[in-house]
């Protein structure tokens, strides 16, 4: 069995639900070989034990047991079924960002990024090979989308696209944290405590006495996992909701400035203008009417 890896894909846009298909092979049968399919091929064994290869990488995928593709990889069998096997598969599309990495580059091949003010990004991280926790509940999605596959698709389009969507967030192991190193857990909780107080007067010290680590742990773990400091992530959490207010309201620039945390209006457009190119006026000018 090769090392754990993850796939990890930077949404939006999202990953897109083509088809499914269920396959049963007879002892001495295998999958097929395949080059360059162009599309993700997610494969969940109910029976039996599939054996399969990616490049220099090979698998037993045994019963209750998960397994992704990728679509610019060589696949190979690596050789025929010992018992009957059935398999579902699932082929999905993705035109964004993804990024293949092995559990020693967690948190750090992929750093997190300061919340944009509409863009919000999100990234979803994916086992290639994995024992899913809740493959029960799989098994039954996958049974609805092998059912709703035999109706005509302007009637089953939102719900096989919901189904995938769940079927994905089963695999993501963003979501879950029992493999999260010490300086992702503490970034994490750094990051949602600015976002949620970044109005007020938050410092290095403040930080220290509400996590009880010294500041400078708290300093180095924010840039392991988001590559900024965190008042560096503060500041530019600041000028995001600048953005938004801009946009949204009809407030002063000394008004907003007040309300994004920063002392002094022209300090706000400074930073502004050093962040964005231009000034917060022109800003606001380029969203109106």
């Amino acid at each position: 069995m090769s090392e754990l890896s993850h796939i990890w894909m930077e949404l939006p846009p999202l990953p897109y639900y083509l088809m499914i298909g269920l396959s049963t092979y007879r002892p001495g049968e295998m999958h097929p070989s395949r080059r360059n399919l162009g599309i993700f091929d997610l494969l969940w064994v109910t029976k039996g034990t599939l054996y399969i290869g990616e490049d220099d990488k090979e698998w037993e995928v045994t019963e209750g047991q998960a397994l992704l593709l990728l679509p610019d990889r060589y696949h190979y069998p690596v050789k025929g079924c010992d018992t009957e096997t059935v398999f579902y598969w699932i082929h999905f599309d993705f035109h964004g960002v993804w990024q293949q990495t092995s559990d020693q580059d967690l948190g750090t091949v992929y750093p997190q990024q300061v919340r944009k003010s509409w863009e919000n990004p999100y990234r979803i991280r994916i086992p290639q090979y994995c024992t899913p926790p809740e493959f029960a509940l799989a098994e039954r999605h996958l049974r609805k989308l092998l059912t709703d596959s035999a109706h005509h698709r302007s009637e089953t389009y939102w719900s096989e696209q919901q189904l995938f969507m769940e079927l994905l967030r089963l695999l993501d192991a963003g979501q879950s944290r029992n493999d999260a190193s010490p300086a992702l857990i503490l970034a994490d909780k750094v990051e949602a405590y600015l976002r949620q107080h970044y109005q007020s007067d938050v410092t290095n010290s403040s930080l220290a006495e509400e996590f009880h680590f010294h500041p400078n742990y708290i300093v180095r773990c924010m840039k392991e996992i988001y590559d900024c400091t965190p008042m560096a992530y503060l500041h530019d959490y600041r000028i995001e909701q600048g953005k938004l207010l801009l946009i949204k309201t009809e407030w002063s620039i000394a008004r907003i400035a007040d309300h994004i945390g920063f002392l002094h209006a022209p300090y706000f457009s400074n930073c502004f203008k050093a962040a964005t190119g231009i000034s917060p006026l022109r800003f606001r000018k380029q969203y109106s009417l």
